[in-house]
This record gives C-alpha cells, sequence and structure tokens, in this order.
C-alpha cells in the first residue's frame, strides 16, 4: 500500500514562450518519487494562483482553462485509482503511463529488451564486444521462448515478473534448453539487466531477484601443458592456413591476449618497455583496463614473421587474423593433427599463458593479473591453478630446507627438543 499520493499543478517560467506565456504542467508525487505530466497548454503566469491550483479571472478563457485543469485532475485520480485496482506496484511513473497512454506498449518485456539490445549494438564495437551484443540477443530469444513455453503468450507486462518467474526461467533453460549451470545462470544474470532498468526507471518498485542467489560454479578450464603448447607450435603444417592459425594461438599463449584483443593489435600498442624490451601497452576491449605485456622471445618472432603480411599493412593490424568462429573450427582440427586430446579453442590460450607460461614457472599472480588486465586478483584466480609440478618444485625447496637444518647442529639440538 503506497503511503503517500499528492498532485500539484506548476509553471514552467523557465520555457517562457515569445508571448510571455509558460506551460502548464501536473507533477505526481506516490511515496516521495514525483513525475511530471505536460498539460499541453499554457498560460499567462500573473494570472496563475498557486494556492487555489487554478486561473483567476472571470473571462471565458479562463474559465474554459479552469474546467480543462478540473478534466485533466479527474483523470490523474481515476489513474491512480486503475494502478491501485490491478493489484501491483503503483508508482508515479505508472500512473504517469496510464495518463498519457504509454503503459501498454511501454512495460512489456520483450520491447523493454529488444530496446536494450538494439542501443547496445549501437554501441558495438566502442563499448561493447560483438560476442556480448549476441549473447543479449540470444537471452531475448530464450526469454520469448519461455514465456510462450509457460504462460502461453507472446510477451508480459513488466509488473508481472516475480521471483517465481525467474526460477522457473532458470528451470526451463535447464530442462527445455539443456543449458548448463553456468550458461543458464548467465542468461537469467542478462535478464536480470533489463529487470534493473526498469527498477531504476521507476517502472516497478518490487525486485524479483531479490531472493534469488543462483551463482557460477567454478569449472575447470582446459589449457595446454608444456610439452601440448611445444608439441604444437613445433608441428609442420602443409596448409598455410593451420599455419597461421596455430601462429596466431601460440601468440596468445605467450601474452594471454583475448581473441578480441589480438584482432585490434596494431603496430602503435607495441613499443619499448622500462626494461629496453619490447612490451605490448593495450587496454583491453571487455573491461577497459590496461594490459601491459612484456613480450617473450616466440611471441617476438611471430610478429615479425607477419611484419610483411598484406593484410596486416593494408589493416594496421599486427597479425593477420580470421573470425573467431573460423579460428576455432580450426583449432579443432589442428588439436587433431597434434594429438592433443582437449576442446581447443581460442580462450584455451588465455587460459595456458595464466597456468603453464607464468604462473607455473613461479611469475607471482600479481604480476600475472596485472598483464591479463584483471582490476582484481578473484579474477584472475579463476584462471590461475597450483599445477601438480609447481607443488612438487615448492616441496622439493622445503625438504632441502629440512634436510639442512637436519644436518645442522642446531637443528639436530631443535628437533631433539620438539621430538
Amino acid at each position: 500500500m503506497n503511503k503517500t499520493f499528492s498532485l500539484l499543478f506548476l509553471l514552467k517560467k523557465n520555457k517562457q514562450k515569445a508571448n510571455g506565456t509558460v506551460p502548464l504542467y501536473a507533477r505526481i508525487t506516490i511515496d516521495g518519487i514525483p513525475k511530471e505530466i505536460s498539460c499541453k497548454r499554457t498560460i499567462q503566469p500573473e494570472l496563475w494562483d498557486n494556492k487555489l491550483q487554478r486561473l483567476t479571472g472571470r473571462t471565458q478563457e479562463v474559465k474554459s482553462m479552469n474546467n480543462y485543469l478540473k478534466t485533466f485532475e479527474q483523470e490523474i485520480y481515476d489513474a491512480h485509482h486503475m494502478a491501485m485496482k490491478d493489484k501491483k506496484p503503483v508508482t508515479s511513473a505508472v500512473v504517469k503511463s496510464k495518463v498519457t497512454g504509454t503503459d501498454q506498449a511501454k512495460y512489456m518485456i520483450v520491447p523493454i529488451f529488444k530496446e536494450h539490445n538494439r542501443k547496445m549494438w549501437a554501441l558495438v564495437p566502442d563499448e561493447y564486444a560483438e560476442g556480448t551484443a549476441e549473447r543479449y540477443d540470444t537471452s531475448l530469444k530464450h526469454t520469448e521462448s519461455f514465456i510462450l513455453w509457460k504462460y502461453k503468450v507472446t510477451d508480459m507486462n513488466i509488473a508481472d515478473i516475480d521471483y517465481e518467474f525467474v526460477t522457473e526461467f532458470e528451470f526451463y533453460l535447464k530442462s527445455e534448453k539443456s543449458c548448463c549451470h553456468n550458461t543458464a545462470v548467465k542468461y537469467v544474470k542478462n535478464f536480470q539487466k533489463i529487470i534493473n532498468i526498469c527498477l531504476k526507471n521507476e517502472w516497478i518498485i518490487r525486485d524479483p531477484f531479490l531472493k534469488y542467489e543462483a551463482k557460477v560454479r567454478e569449472v575447470e578450464r582446459d589449457y595446454l601443458t608444456l610439452i601440448e603448447l611445444r608439441t604444437i607450435y613445433q608441428k609442420k603444417f602443409v596448409s598455410e592456413r593451420l599455419t597461421l592459425v596455430r601462429d596466431i594461438f601460440v601468440f596468445s599463449c605467450y601474452t594471454g591476449l583475448a581473441y578480441i584483443d589480438v584482432k585490434q593489435l596494431s603496430p602503435e600498442h607495441i613499443s619499448l618497455g622500462i626494461d629496453g624490451i619490447k612490451w605490448i601497452f593495450k587496454n583491453r576491449q571487455k573491461t577497459d583496463g590496461p594490459s601491459n605485456i612484456p613480450m617473450l622471445p616466440i611471441a617476438n618472432e611471430i610478429v615479425d614473421r607477419y611484419s610483411n603480411n598484406p593484410k596486416c599493412i593494408n589493416e594496421n593490424r599486427v597479425l593477420p587474423i580470421l573470425s573467431n568462429q573460423k579460428m576455432n573450427s580450426y583449432l579443432k582440427e589442428i588439436a587433431d593433427v597434434c594429438g592433443v586430446n582437449k576442446d581447443l579453442t581460442f580462450h584455451v590460450a588465455r587460459h595456458t599463458f595464466a597456468t603453464t607460461v607464468t604462473l607455473s614457472n613461479g611469475v607471482p599472480i600479481e604480476s600475472v593479473s596485472k598483464m591479463l588486465g584483471h582490476k582484481n586478483l578473484k579474477s584472475t584466480q579463476v584462471y590461475a591453478r597450483v599445477l601438480d609440478i609447481k607443488v612438487s618444485a615448492d616441496m622439493q625447496v622445503l625438504r632441502n630446507k629440512l634436510q639442512e637444518i637436519m644436518n645442522s647442529e642446531d637443528g639436530k639440538v631443535l628437533l631433539s627438543y620438539t621430538g
């Protein structure tokens, strides 16, 4: 139940017309949140009585305007009453939409979702990656099919979205669309962004996600061992196409760059660092955070190999990269040829850089995080894992230290005392 409702007419004196008249607006306030509606009328400001909320005077024009305001005022009260009868959360935005006649179109799920996606695509690639926009399109399709499956309609009012809708949507994605847990949760989270837009615009006041607690589960991410990486790097391919894809993949293994960042990499992103060797200085497409990476010899070698490539020269790019879809398709072929029994994708290269190339060779996680362009260590820990070989090496260091203590006079005394 709403605690407060008020209606006030006011003049917009800052929008005065050339003839001296000013626009008249109605301000609706519900629970302290105001919304203004144009009365589509202008008046002489000296005729307005703010206390009476009417024009003063006896002319026919004044009487006609006051009658209009009375009718308009009643329309607002009727809209408020209708909103309350709907037994849905009543906000000033909801009442305004009923008065202006926009409530039926503006507050349906599908149009709001489509408008969000349209704006997202308009900002590709400056603010969003193409893959992100595609995922939201897929999420919209899943939302539409779920509404039809569950409610037998093609669209729903956002006021009808509740906790049951959210949990049933997740169930539908897992059962009917065969999505794994993490994929289902991500689609639901995409939908949550649309709900957050509605909340911020005050189209709804109840958050259906308030008690939703599903989280993405940590999964084992594929990466290449040093032997597998070496096998792929040293493999001689008859096909130039596979050689190119292999080279770009290995380059990512030794730089940690994601597909889109390799695609965008230009010669201007490579320059000498503070140590006098070549570094990559580039902001990540995904987070816009800086990713500064000293280039290892193999990465330098691959860049030099394609320095005179016509496509690289014409497009001002470091490597002549193919589409992500083609890259991943060819990588599966490369895995078969090289006997690597793993689902080889371009993102495996980023995992390999974090795990095999850096962390397992003693590079601190803080340094790895900075090179990956992460804003916090938590993001890096998703890629990072402590390998058995690293555990073995660390424990061997401990064994050596313990052996030194046991062989020393002080150590013998200490072991004798503690034993």
